[in-house]
C-alpha cells in the first residue's frame, strides 16, 4: 500500500492526540536543530542548507510517509557522499544528484520495491555505517581541537597527516568547549533520557564561550548570518554530462535514503507496536528529496535517533513530524541571530558523539560472533568506505552479499539492529 499514514491516523484524531503530537514535535525540533546544522557543516555545505533540509524534508517525510512517527531530515549517513559530491562538483552538483535520487526513490516506491531491503545483508549495512562513523569523526577533529589550517584534504589519510602537521595550533578553549559539550550530552542522557540534552548542551557551552569571550569559531563568524526565510523553489541546474557523472552518486543517495528510512520505520514499529508501509515510505522519501532539491537543500531520509526521540516524547501521528518542521522554521525566522552564535567546537562534539553511536560499540562483540562471510563483508565494506569510496563500498558489499545469499531466504526484518544515528 502506498497511502500516506497520515490519512489513516486522521480518522480517529483527537484533541489529546494533537497535544501529544505538539509536545513531541517541539521536543524533536530542539534535537534536530543543532544536528541539522552540524551535519551540513560536516558535509561541506552552508549550515543554512541543513536547516532548509530539516524543514522541507522533515515536513514532506511526515506528510507523505508510511510510518506514524517517522522524523525526516539530513543524517550522518549522507556526510561522506555529500562531501565528496560538493568537493568534486560543487553544491549545484549536489542539488542535481539529490534531484536524480528523488526520481529513483519515486520509481522504487511506485514499483513496490520497499520489501527488497530484506535482501540487503545486515553485515553490509553495519560495515558502511561503521566506516561512515570513522570518516565523520575524522572530519570533526579540526573544529573539535580548534586547529588552524587553510584547507583539509578529503581523503582520510591525507586529512590526518595535514591535521597532525598543524597540531601546534591546538586551541585549548575550543577543546574545552567540545569536551564540556560531550560531558553534558552524556550526563543529561543518563539523568533525563527524554530531555532534549543535545540542544541544551550546545546552547550552554556556546553561551559560556560568548560570556567569557573565548577564542572559538561560531556559525556566524565562519559562515555569516543565517537566512530568515525559505528559498524560492526552482529546478536544479542540469546538463547531460554532469548528470551522467553524478548518476553513481545519485544511486548511492537513493540507496542510503531508502535503507535508512525503512530501518528507522522498523525501529519505530518495534517501539510503538505498529506496522509501517514500506512503499509509501519510499514514495515519501522521493517527494521529500524532490522538494529539498527544489529549494537547494541536501538529501533527506528517516532519522533513527530523531524518530526514537519522537516516540519517547509521546508522538503518536505524523502531525508530530510536521510540527517539528514548523518549529525549526520558526526558529530560523525569528531566532536566526542567536542560532548563528552556536560554537563550532560544540557542534563538532555533537557529531563526534553521533559517530560513536553510529558505530554501535556495544554490538561489536556480536558482529564478531557472526559467520566468517558476514565478518568478511563487514570488514570489507568498512575498509572500502573509509579508504576508497562509499559508492564502491555499497556496490561491492551488496553484490558479494547477495551472491552469498543467492539460495538463502530473505532476512527477517525483526532481526535488524540498525545503528543509532
Amino acid at each position: 500500500m502506498r497511502q500516506p499514514k497520515i490519512l489513516t491516523t486522521m480518522r480517529t484524531y483527537s484533541r489529546a492526540t494533537l497535544w501529544a503530537d505538539l509536545m513531541a514535535g517541539g521536543t524533536v525540533a530542539l534535537v534536530a536543530l543543532p544536528l541539522s546544522l552540524a551535519i551540513a557543516i560536516a558535509s561541506g555545505a552552508d549550515p543554512a542548507n541543513g536547516l532548509v533540509t530539516a524543514i522541507v524534508g522533515g515536513f514532506f517525510v511526515s506528510a507523505f510517509g508510511g510510518s506514524r512517527v517517522q522524523i525526516g531530515g539530513p543524517t550522518g549517513a549522507f556526510i561522506v557522499v555529500v562531501y565528496g559530491i560538493i568537493h568534486q562538483h560543487g553544491y549545484e552538483g549536489l542539488v542535481l544528484a539529490t534531484f536524480m535520487a528523488s526520481l529513483i526513490l519515486l520509481i522504487a516506491g511506485y514499483f513496490r520495491a520497499g520489501r527488497l531491503i530484506t535482501y540487503v545483508p545486515e553485515a553490509v549495512v553495519n560495515g558502511f555505517t561503521i566506516g561512515i562513523a570513522v570518516v565523520i569523526a575524522a572530519s570533526q577533529l579540526k573544529d573539535f581541537l580548534g586547529l588552524t589550517v587553510a584547507e583539509v584534504p578529503a581523503e582520510i589519510l591525507a586529512k590526518l597527516e595535514t591535521l597532525w602537521a598543524v597540531r601546534e595550533t591546538l586551541n585549548p578553549a575550543a577543546l574545552a568547549i567540545a569536551l564540556i559539550t560531550l560531558g553534558l550530552i552524556v550526563g543529561l542522557r543518563r539523568i533525563a533520557p527524554r530531555f532534549p540534552g543535545l540542544f541544551v548542551a550546545v546552547i550552554v557551552t556556546s553561551a559560556l564561550a560568548a560570556y567569557y569571550s573565548l577564542d572559538v569559531d561560531t556559525i556566524y563568524a565562519r559562515f555569516g548570518a543565517l537566512p530568515s526565510s525559505l528559498p524560492v523553489p526552482e529546478m536544479p541546474v542540469f546538463s547531460l554530462a554532469l548528470a551522467r557523472d553524478l548518476l553513481p552518486s545519485a544511486i548511492t543517495i537513493a540507496f542510503l535514503a531508502g535503507v535508512e528510512s525503512l530501518l528507522s520505520a522498523m525501529v519505530a514499529d518495534r517501539m510503538i507496536g505498529g506496522h509501517h508501509r514500506p512503499n509509501a515510505e519510499l514514495m515519501a522519501q522521493g517527494v521529500a528529496n524532490l522538494a529539498s532539491a527544489s529549494v537547494g537543500g541536501m538529501p533527506v531520509t528517516g532519522a533513527i535517533a530523531r524518530t526514537a526521540t519522537n516516540v519517547r516524547a509521546g508522538g503518536q501521528t505524523p502531525v508530530a513530524g510536521i510540527f517539528h518542521a514548523l518549529v525549526i522554521l520558526a526558529m530560523m525566522m525569528f531566532a536566526g541571530v542567536w542560532v548563528g552564535q552556536l560554537a563550532l567546537p560544540a557542534l563538532a562534539a555533537l557529531l563526534m558523539l553521533t559517530a560513536w553511536n553510529m558505530s554501535e560499540p556495544h554490538n561489536w562483540k556480536t558482529y564478531w560472533a557472526t559467520s566468517a562471510v558476514d565478518r568478511f563483508l563487514l570488514i570489507l565494506t568498512m575498509i572500502l568506505t573509509v579508504f576508497v569510496d562509499l559508492t564502491v563500498a555499497i556496490g561491492v558489499g551488496v553484490s558479494i552479499g547477495l551472491a552469498s545469499r543467492l539460495f538463502a531466504s530473505p532476512q527477517n526484518p525483526d532481526e535488524w539492529t540498525p545503528p543509532d544515528r
